[in-house]
């Protein structure tokens, strides 16, 4: 009887110590953290997710996303910290929330790259910067896409624009200020008179979906806007609400936003799968882009419009946004950038009137 039980004992320590194996060879070679918001956000952390899965699915890499506790800089290095002991060879990291963590990360863990899309790293008092060759931080050119879609509503006969942002981060200014430049020089290409555009223009302060901004965008649709371009994460939704009570139009941001809502004519996007994939690529020839900030806009094809097949514009044509894209790839159009300015009313606009709300 002794005999059975040590072998049932030896046969019970066998299969734990196979089992214990197995869960520890459970690894995940890519790896991406979420920001604030979920994996199905239809913005940011939803179009990086994807161009990481698509990648490793097609490439038969194991992958996995973490979610953190929190918003804040400690919770985001505990997720970094636990995708690196789950094998992370590649560490993806959506938006300029991440600066501060990747700043800190870097050093923490000079083996491993990270993918830092919209931001550069920076210590917490924006004092000290660095990217080391394990980091790949991307800058995109907002004001590329927000000059495509403020041209656009203009060629498609909108003359009430709005502009609502999120918080007053450079990379919606950079939007803003692309969308009332190009909304002025479609304009002048009209032939329009001067000042006959008019656009409201706001940060909110955040990135939410909240009553004030609904009320808010109700207000400027129930004053005569006709279209307005929301770029601030959840901000936007605020905006679809009020413009489906209004019937009225909304221009969506960083992905396809047109099954948000019917009002979604467009959407300004960030090309953030293709920026993912690229570095992905660099990782696996061994020639992984770090190292250094690059800022992609028109000429990397790394912004553009929403497909026309997703977009509901009357008159706006597919040849027009080739000619017009093709001018800003070129360098023919060079919308002015923010330059840490946040009010665009000291740009040049001489066929927009701009009304700037505080």
């Amino acid at each position: 009887m002794k005999k059975l039980f040590s072998i049932v004992l030896v046969v019970v320590l066998l299969l734990s110590m196979l089992s214990l194996a197995g869960c520890q060879a459970k690894t995940y070679e890519l790896a991406m953290i979420t920001d604030i918001g979920d994996i199905d956000d239809k913005s940011f952390n939803q179009g990086t997710w994807e161009g990481l899965r698509d990648y490793a699915v097609e490439h038969k890499i194991t992958h996995k996303y973490y979610k953190p506790t929190e918003a804040s800089t400690d919770a985001y290095i505990a997720a970094i910290d636990l995708a690196v002991s789950s094998g992370a060879k590649v560490v993806v990291t959506p938006g300029f929330l991440f600066e501060e963590a990747i700043y800190i990360a870097q050093d923490k863990y000079p083996e491993i790259m990270f993918i830092l899309l919209d931001g550069v790293p920076h210590d917490a008092n924006y004092e000290n910067f660095k990217t080391g060759p394990n980091v790949f931080p991307v800058v995109y050119a907002e004001e590329h896409c927000g000059y495509l879609a403020g041209y656009a509503a203009v060629v498609d006969g909108y003359r009430n624009l709005g502009y609502q942002g999120g918080m007053a981060v450079p990379a919606v200014c950079r939007y803003g200020f692309g969308y009332v430049q190009g909304a002025n020089d479609a304009a002048r290409d009209l032939g329009l008179a001067k000042g006959s555009i008019k656009i409201m223009y706001n940060y909110s302060g955040d990135f939410a979906d909240t009553p004030a901004s609904q009320t808010r965008a109700a207000g400027w649709y129930q004053a005569g806007t006709e279209v307005i371009f929301a770029a601030g994460g959840k901000v936007g939704n605020s905006v679809m609400s009020a413009a489906e009570a209004a019937n009225k139009a909304v221009i969506g941001v960083d992905v396809d936003q047109s099954a948000e809502s019917p009002t979604v004519i467009s959407s300004a996007m960030k090309g953030l799968a293709t920026m993912v994939q690229y570095g992905l690529k660099g990782f696996y020839a061994g020639k992984f882009p770090g190292g250094e900030a690059v800022t992609v806009g028109a000429e990397s094809n790394a912004v553009s419009l929403a497909p026309f097949s997703t977009s509901k514009w009357k008159t706006f044509s597919q040849a027009d946004y080739d000619a017009l894209f093709a001018k800003l790839a070129n360098g023919t159009i060079v919308p002015e950038k923010d330059l840490d300015r946040t009010n665009p009313t000291e740009l040049k606009l001489d066929y927009v009137k701009l009304t700037f709300v505080e």
